[in-house]
């Protein structure tokens, strides 16, 4: 290895294998009714997590949202500063986004728990969101909703590392495969996919 940082390059089974090992403890301790998945990672992720939560939930309507969060890639309208440092948002789950959320098992997905300055960023949006939607209600009622209302999050790879941000106490957490402080090479990242899986075979000494 010549390089100074380790490049380990994931395949499309790999994540498919690492969803399927995970889905049944996520659909025992907190069996979501909407899966919010974080673009551009977490697309892929949690399209195969649905088929198998549906499979083993019987929920055949569970349905994916979309937000939009940068944290590394160029944004138009950021400066080189925000690059790295702070998570733009460039899309989220529309005007009735608390809505959507209120009264249902939310499951962040995204591909990588590496700073967790993202996770962090769309978990505490979300629950902002929440929030405002409650005070549509009488005072009453707020707080059997909120307590009907939770967050999860489901990572295909947490990076053991500082880090940069915490999550609140209590948040169920659940992670694919743990990994070191590696630079991940995930395949929809490819241009060319033979040559990207036969470097994945490699990393793995398959070759």
């Amino acid at each position: 290895m010549t390089d100074q940082i380790q490049h380990w390059h994931v395949t499309y089974n790999d994540i498919h294998n690492l969803i399927c090992k995970a889905t049944p403890k996520i659909a025992a301790d907190f069996n979501p009714d909407l899966l919010i998945a974080i673009g551009g990672g977490g697309f892929f992720p949690a399209r195969v997590m649905r088929t198998f939560l549906r499979e083993q939930t019987g929920n055949k309507t569970l349905q994916i949202q979309a937000i939009g969060l940068s944290l590394y890639e160029p944004v138009e309208g950021t400066t080189a500063e925000q690059l790295g440092n702070e998570v733009v948002r460039t899309q989220w789950l529309g005007p009735d986004s608390g809505k959507r959320l209120l009264g249902k098992h939310n499951l962040i997905v995204d591909e990588v728990d590496d700073t967790r300055k993202t996770l962090h960023y769309a978990l505490s949006e979300l629950q902002k969101d929440v929030e405002a939607e409650l005070l549509s209600y009488p005072e009453a009622q707020r707080e059997a909703l909120r307590s009907a209302t939770s967050f999860g999050i489901f990572v295909v790879h947490n990076k053991l590392k500082p880090k940069l941000a915490e999550l609140p106490s209590g948040t169920p957490y659940f992670v694919g495969e743990d990994v070191g402080d590696v630079w991940l090479d995930y395949p929809w990242e490819a241009t060319n996919i033979e040559q990207h899986d036969l470097r994945a075979a490699a990393d793995k000494g398959l070759s």
